[in-house]
């Protein structure tokens, strides 16, 4: 009987450390409305998908894809060190580029392998997509990935 329930206590213990969420908003980053920039819960980092806006929430690179792939993978990085967690962390990603176009993807691919193991990237999915929520935006980026413990 006493094995029964210190099972019982060690696993309703884990069960409630697993349901445990953070939601951060990263200093370095705009604050949004409406929505939480990273999420952390049971020992995955979730990241909202990231556009190419500074602290003020002014776009940066209006017209330039490279100059937002660049902005985006750096708000990333905060959102990833604000979770405790870097690029090689990442096992899962999307990105969602307007009227993508086969160029597109070299400019995409030359700056990822900034940020990206070129050995192990992780998991990722491209999408051209007719709009985003702001007409300035060229591209969107979000991110899953596991926590280091």
């Amino acid at each position: 009987m006493n094995k029964i329930i210190v099972f019982l206590f060690l696993f309703c213990g884990l069960s409630a450390a697993a349901q445990q969420r953070k939601f951060i908003n990263p200093e370095g980053l705009n604050k949004p409305t409406g929505y939480t920039q990273v999420v952390v819960a049971g020992g995955t980092v979730y990241i909202s998908g990231q556009v190419s806006v500074d602290t003020n929430g002014q776009v940066v690179g209006k017209g330039d894809l490279r100059a937002q792939v660049s902005k985006v993978y750096s708000n990333l990085k905060v959102c990833l060190a604000a979770a405790g967690v870097t690029f090689s962390d990442v096992i899962k990603m999307n990105t969602y580029v307007v009227n993508l176009k086969p160029e597109d993807v070299a400019v995409i691919r030359e700056v990822r392998k900034e940020y990206l193991s070129e050995d192990n990237p992780p998991a990722s999915t491209l999408v051209g997509v007719f709009a985003l929520v702001n007409p300035d935006f060229l591209i969107e980026i979000e991110v899953i990935a596991r926590t280091k413990q």
